[in-house]
């Protein structure tokens, strides 16, 4: 987290986490999260998710993370609104939404379910020429501040990674396992790298 500020005051518009799987890289984000919206005056942050199981999962630790400097629980502090359809309220600090859905928001349609349930990387159907995201000023490009991608090493790339081209955000990657074209997107900026090693070593990870 002191890495991913120090990138952030450096003006560095994309940083990476690399951390073993159940070591806590989604503990460690909320953290960050929590840390953005009280001291760095953010308003709004969207964590992106690439399956709805996922997105579930999500706003579960949202809602029983408590914060080290208060006993009340985040959601008590900031709203947490997970997206289920294609209405973006305005009122929330933080945002959970798969990718697909966004995707259909910012395109203005309707989004058939089924794709939530598959990481979009993997989906048998993939558009060769995609139709770009134009300009929705119901969404304006700085509605977010900042933007957590999820195993953003299989969903930023091919159709999806016009919803993060559309939105001007300092971009926050979370992943166990990026490869090259992960650590191109991110310029190289990793700020953190936890391997499984280290977390076995350190008793995050005896026993998984």
């Amino acid at each position: 987290i002191n890495n991913l500020e120090a990138s952030f005051k450096q003006y560095k518009p994309k940083a990476l986490i690399q951390m073993a799987t159940g070591s806590g890289k989604t503990y460690t984000a909320i953290t960050s999260i929590y840390r953005l919206l009280k001291f760095a005056d953010a308003k709004r942050i969207l964590f992106l998710v690439d399956t709805k199981n996922l997105g579930e999962q999500a706003e579960q630790e949202f809602m029983n993370y408590t914060p080290q400097d208060d006993n009340r629980k985040f959601a008590e502090l900031y709203g947490v609104y997970r997206l289920r359809s294609g209405h973006i309220p305005t009122n929330n600090q933080v945002y959970i939404s798969t990718i697909q859905r966004m995707y259909s928001i910012l395109k203005e349609e309707d989004l058939d379910e089924k794709l939530e349930e598959e990481n979009p990387n993997e989906s048998r159907w993939q558009p060769k020429q995609p139709v770009p995201v134009a300009y929705n000023e119901k969404i304006p490009i700085e509605f977010f501040d900042f933007i957590v991608i999820d195993e953003c090493h299989r969903s930023i790339y091919n159709l999806w990674k016009q919803v993060l081209d559309y939105f001007d955000a300092f971009l926050i990657g979370l992943t166990a396992t990026p490869d090259k074209r992960t650590f191109g997107f991110f310029n190289q900026n990793i700020v953190s790298e936890y391997s499984h090693d280290e977390a076995v070593a350190d008793g995050v990870n005896v026993g998984y």
